[in-house]
């Protein structure tokens, strides 16, 4: 009588499909550092802000010379940061940083007391961007004034 070898069957298989201790380290030493991975990135990038790019607007198209009238203000953008044109009662015109220096609220022109003010916290500058009363600690940043035809342009200052 002859004996016949069996067919290989699903033991034989699983045996050939066992991963080495060192294959399954590897799988799961990979599967902890890509879960490492995905929760330090947003982290990181949330804590290590885009570069600013205000800093290298150098000016702004900041209105008109009909849309405004004495001792009035306005909010433009100046990059990408609010800013401040002032007409005074004369038609002059003034421009600043609408970031007040406290906690960076946005500023607005009052015409009846021809202040800058804060809401904030009650934060007061002249028209000169001077910080006259409350928390702020320093003076806005001013910016000088082109009248271009019809166009109003504030223009950074060049440190000197």
């Amino acid at each position: 009588m002859t004996t016949s070898a069996l067919p290989a069957g699903p033991i034989d298989d699983l045996q050939t499909r066992v991963l080495s201790r060192r294959s399954w380290m590897r799988m799961v030493f990979a599967t902890i550092a890509g879960s490492c991975a995905a929760l330090v990135y947003p982290i990181t990038r949330y804590l290590v802000p885009p570069p600013e790019l205000a800093v290298t607007a150098g000016e702004a198209l900041a209105g008109t010379v009909g849309e405004m009238p004495p001792n009035s203000g306005k909010t433009f953008r100046f990059g990408s940061r609010p800013a401040l044109l002032v007409r005074l009662a004369t038609g002059e015109y003034r421009s600043m940083s609408a970031v007040c220096t406290h906690l960076g609220c946005t500023v607005q022109y009052r015409p009846e007391a021809q202040q800058i003010w804060c809401a904030c916290h009650n934060g007061c500058y002249d028209l000169n961007g001077r910080n006259v009363s409350g928390p702020p600690p320093r003076a806005l940043d001013s910016y000088d004034v082109q009248v271009r035809g019809q166009e109003i342009y504030a223009i950074r200052k060049q440190a000197a």
